[in-house]
């Protein structure tokens, strides 16, 4: 952590009361709203980690106003943070938005000293973590998520840039340090050892979290996925992609909140869903109404997840066939049959190495929310403290070993078997 909180001449956090004239000095946000600052209505409605989030409403439309504080909103001024994490995600939603076009929410203003970004107003959307322990089902999200991670990730690698434009992208988020200094300690290290911030269902699972730190094989292979977010720049990634991060309807999908942008590995992000939607089947049993109810929704739970590492997989593979313009593989030394052949052996294979990074990093991102600070809502909202427990012992019980025996996960349908099995074999934590 900095040792102090970083003060910007110009910047003040905003509130409503300030928030209404600074933003009737912006016209494109005055032609969105209509009338005057009188008629608008603000309200301050950030419940995340990190950031002040104002929804603005006029008598024309609305906006979604987000701002940096120079701290953890989370923790407290205990824990300053820089407020050039919004210059990166700034910079990651404008390449979202140039690769996935409305996958992403529009820009109407970005204010570098303020730390602040206007934004499309996302109605009726809501957040999908919210929506999934309702039992909402989304049908066009396997598609359209599929399509945001194959694209993104795809054509910011070495498989579609050049390599001085990959240099330059690694260049460009190579200063957002801080927010990836939180994933190295809360994601790969702080739910491994005694730490101050670290939270669990205490004393029901205080077993689990003891032997998690007592576990040799476990460090260890956490640490080697560590190793390689510090050191695998292969793509931009959003950084903190799971549920929470992603606002809907059963016909629309919106990718928020990049602030985490960084060149690293792609199984950090597909592992990231991956893990929120384990977490979310493993969560359905503290949030059924009646035995049975949720048999149904479990299974699309599951089923969507299948979809999205099969449409990923078809995806990718179709651009790097449909845009081989990278540094990497050179497409001009496979032109011969026998190479063309060789080189798309070597993409299967490629596709086969993403996949157990993916498995690794969601059983990371798995732990994390049950032994580590921040917790997933899917889990933390069941009242029964028991059945929560039992919950978040199954998802301990199949991150363990997703993350150690790796290599027994080669497809999702060994991954969806598995949390089928923990499910069953484990009735009480």
């Amino acid at each position: 952590m900095s040792a102090s909180i970083e003060i910007r001449e110009g910047y003040s956090p905003q509130n409503p009361e300030t928030l209404a004239a600074y933003l009737s000095g912006i016209d494109a946000v005055r032609a969105v709203l209509g009338g005057e600052p009188p008629q608008w209505t603000i309200a301050e409605v950030g419940d995340g980690n990190l950031n002040l989030v104002f929804i603005v409403k006029g008598p024309a439309g609305g906006v979604a106003v987000k701002q940096a504080l120079p701290y953890v909103r989370l923790v407290g001024e205990s824990w300053p943070l820089p407020l050039s994490r919004a210059h990166y995600e700034h910079m990651a939603l404008s390449e979202q938005a140039r690769l996935t076009g409305k996958l992403v929410p529009h820009i109407h203003h970005y204010d570098e000293r303020q730390a602040l970004i206007v934004m499309e107003l996302l109605e009726p959307h809501i957040i999908m973590r919210r929506g999934m322990i309702d039992a909402v089902e989304y049908p066009r999200f396997a598609d359209d998520i599929s399509s945001f991670m194959a694209r993104t990730l795809y054509f910011t690698s070495d498989l579609a840039l050049t390599a001085d434009r990959k240099k330059a992208m690694i260049a460009a988020f190579a200063g957002n340090t801080a927010l990836c200094k939180i994933t190295e300690d809360l994601i790969f290290t702080d739910p491994y050892r005694v730490a101050e911030l670290n939270r669990w269902t205490s004393p029901e699972l205080d077993t689990y979290a003891a032997r998690w730190r007592e576990d040799g094989e476990l460090k260890i292979a956490v640490s080697r996925l560590k190793l390689k977010f510090l050191s695998s720049a292969e793509a931009m990634l959003h950084g903190d992609l799971h549920t929470g991060s992603i606002m809907l309807t059963p016909e629309e999908t919106r990718v928020i909140d990049p602030e985490f942008a960084f060149m690293g590995p792609m199984g950090f992000d597909v592992g990231a869903i991956v893990a929120n939607f384990l977490l979310n089947y493993l969560a359905q049993d503290g949030h059924v109404e009646s035995p049975g109810a949720r048999d149904g929704y479990r299974d699309w739970v599951l089923e969507t997840l299948e979809r999205i590492w099969t449409a990923f997989r078809e995806k990718f593979l179709a651009l790097w066939r449909e845009n081989p313009t990278g540094d990497a593989y050179p497409i001009s030394l496979f032109a011969e049959a026998e190479g063309a052949a060789r080189l798309e052996m070597e993409r299967q294979a490629y596709m086969d190495r993403l996949w157990a990074d993916t498995v690794g990093f969601a059983a990371a991102k798995m732990i994390r929310r049950i032994l580590g600070l921040a917790h997933n809502i899917d889990l933390e909202w069941i009242k029964d403290r028991e059945l929560r427990a039992t919950c978040e012992a199954r998802a301990l019980t199949l991150a363990r070993d997703m993350m150690v025996n790796t290599a027994a996960y080669g497809s999702i349908a060994t991954v969806m078997a598995a949390a089928r099995q923990v499910r069953r074999d484990i009735a009480h934590y």
